[in-house]
């Protein structure tokens, strides 16, 4: 016995100087700083283009870049194409000034130097790897993605486009229509189109079909906020040690989250703008970038009102920045040093797809067959006007996102890649992060040669479990982690009205914050807010419910008591629309007889006259099974 300790202990000795190198060098490799920024390497445009191209990448973000680039590594000759008069590479990232990383952490981490294990990896990991830090220099970044494409022979760049349309025959994409910058129109023919765009224009033009916004559940003016990120100087080693150390405020070296109090700011337009709480992502030489500006009323599919977006937000960032200064004693130094050159917009158009992603998915933490990414990041729903503060629906903790999702209905030949591909709009909220978009460029890419290798369609590939197979094993070579990883079931996946609680997250009727629990199942349910439920429902489901309830329909009296089965029942039965006469205002029991109400859910009712938040979903429940609508 006394032999075997003095092993262990050896062994310990011996693997400490090991684990110190590593957590140092890992610490180090997270904190490089420059003292200066680089200067922007200029990405110039190819000379001549080629008649045809095996795929053509429409759209130079992060995730047409990697699909670029993923494509040319298969071997493939490769055409990346923009038409948002751009000069460098990073969309998003490098011209929308968004450095900070929304990273989808396993769920299962190996902390023996305190360093979380990230899902995206292949390129994604290539690249971040480069940047170094969860936050990042936007110069370094556009420089690494332009020396990443310039690498690849087998790509030709062009930049700086007029107009950009599939050239179609019949629903298959053949090839692209460009208007190039000099006004001279070339057509482009190609076996594969790969849509990069931030709006999914290219698949839109081709026919595909979409929803826009919260459309999907009945709200499609309902989207996020637009944001203007801008800019501070002055910004020391000595600041950034002072701001990281601001109550109620997290950080690591190169990005800090918290001020909670920024939401205090009175904006000049209290209606188009307003702060949420900060964040703050350091860069080279002496600036970080700030991500908090909230701007409502602009629709990022009409460039005027992109145009006023940016018009209002030049003019609201330093009346924000002389806020902080006067606010935050940390920020005291710091001085106003511009804008983005583009807006960071998290939504527009949702493509439909062969299949799309919905919450049920990400609350079951699904995996799929055919899944060639994975997501964790929290369903992040930003507010979509000035009278909310948006919400966490759900911390997931891995799902997968199926090839599928790539694959727009009714147009063939094309792939969509990014925040626009095929999720619905809720868990879009966690899969439109630009690590996970990038995963499903790298993707995207080889599956175009996997397709034209094996003689199928792109649609044709995502229904073939074979080809799938092979499509996996090519990405694992190309160095992504397709694991799945155990971990519990949570908890509220074992409470009795989880099926209802599947259909209220479906709705956005309940949330579950950061801890998974803000649905309160077993809480008191609130007349008032069953019948918002309810009114939700009608937006989404006009034929099955008739007109809103109305105010009326909750008296003063009744909504301060607690809500009984009785009342939820009268209240169900004057918004339901039946074909037979006498069925608004039909009892519980003439509920029961039609199939509204189903016994097992009324056996699962602990108390009648105090139903909880939980029974109401299940309420919810069977009403839309009633109709053939199932959320599993």
């Amino acid at each position: 016995m006394l032999y075997k300790r003095l092993l262990k202990i050896a062994l310990c000795l011996l693997l400490v100087p090991v684990f110190c190198t590593l957590t140092f060098t890992n610490r180090l490799n997270e904190s490089i700083h420059r003292s200066t920024q680089e200067q922007l390497e200029v990405a110039v445009s190819a000379e001549k283009l080629a008649p045809a191209y095996d795929v053509i990448v429409a759209g130079t973000d992060p995730e047409g870049v990697m699909a670029a680039i993923s494509a040319a590594r298969n071997g493939l000759k490769v055409l990346l194409v923009d038409n948002r008069n751009r000069s460098i590479l990073g969309g998003l990232m490098t011209l929308g000034w968004l450095n900070s990383l929304d990273l989808n952490k396993a769920p299962v981490s190996y902390r023996f130097w305190n360093k979380p294990i990230y899902l995206n990896k292949g390129l994604f990991q290539e690249w971040y790897e480069g940047i170094q830090g969860t936050s990042f220099d936007v110069n370094h970044a556009a420089n690494l993605f332009h020396r990443m494409v310039a690498d690849e022979p087998n790509i030709d760049l062009l930049l700086k486009a007029r107009q950009m349309d599939p050239v179609m025959v019949g629903n298959q994409a053949v090839g692209m229509r460009i208007v190039k910058e000099d006004g001279s129109v070339e057509e482009i023919m190609s076996k594969a189109i790969i849509d990069a765009t931030q709006d999914a224009d290219i698949a839109v033009a081709a026919g595909a079909e979409y929803t826009v916004g919260r459309g999907d559940i009945g709200e499609p003016n309902a989207q996020m906020a637009v944001t203007l990120v801008f800019k501070l100087s002055g910004v020391t080693d000595e600041v950034w040690h002072k701001l990281k150390t601001h109550k109620n405020t997290g950080f690591d070296s190169r990005s800090i989250w918290g001020y909670p109090e920024a939401r205090e700011y009175e904006s000049s337009d209290p209606k188009r703008v307003k702060m949420r709480s900060l964040n703050l992502g350091r860069q080279d030489g002496d600036t970080l970038l700030i991500n908090s500006m909230q701007i409502y009323g602009v629709n990022p599919l009409d460039p005027e009102s992109v145009q006023e977006g940016l018009r209002i937000g030049q003019k609201e960032a330093p009346l924000i920045v002389d806020f902080l200064k006067k606010r935050f004693k940390e920020f005291r130094d710091l001085e106003y040093a511009g804008t983005a050159p583009e807006l960071y917009v998290r939504e527009t158009r949702h493509i439909k797809g062969e299949y799309r992603l919905s919450m049920v998915d990400l609350m079951e933490n699904r995996d799929h067959w055919d899944a060639i990414a994975y997501g964790a990041y929290e369903v992040d729903i930003q507010s979509s006007d000035a009278s909310n503060k948006g919400s966490i629906m759900l911390v997931p903790e891995q799902y997968g996102v199926p090839f599928r999702c790539l694959v727009p209905l009714h147009v063939e030949g094309m792939l969509v890649v990014g925040r626009s591909a095929s999720f619905d709009s809720l868990p879009h909220g966690s899969a439109r992060v630009i690590p996970l978009g990038m995963a499903t460029g790298e993707a995207s890419g080889a599956a175009v040669k996997l397709a034209i290798d094996e003689g199928l369609t792109l649609r044709e590939l995502s229904k073939s479990e074979a080809g799938i197979t092979k499509l996996r094993q090519r990405l694992k070579k190309q160095g992504m982690d397709l694991r799945m990883r155990s971990f519990p079931t949570p908890e509220y996946a074992k409470h009795k009205d989880y099926q209802g609680l599947l259909v209220a997250a479906s709705h956005f009727l309940t949330i579950g914050g950061y801890s998974n629990d803000g649905w309160a199942l077993d809480k008191a349910a609130s007349p008032k807010r069953f019948a918002n439920s309810v009114r939700t429902l009608q937006k989404r489901y006009p034929d099955l419910l008739s007109e809103p309830l109305s105010a009326a329909d909750i008296s003063e009296e009744s909504a301060k008591e607690p809500l009984s089965l009785a009342h939820a029942a009268d209240l169900l039965a004057r918004a339901l629309i039946e074909s037979e006469s006498g069925a608004q205002g039909a009892s519980l029991q003439t509920l029961i007889e039609r199939g509204w109400i189903v016994e097992d859910t009324l056996a699962n009712i602990a108390n009648r006259d105090k139903l909880t938040n939980g029974d109401t979903f299940m309420l919810y429940r069977d009403i839309l099974q009633k109709v053939g609508m199932t959320f599993k």
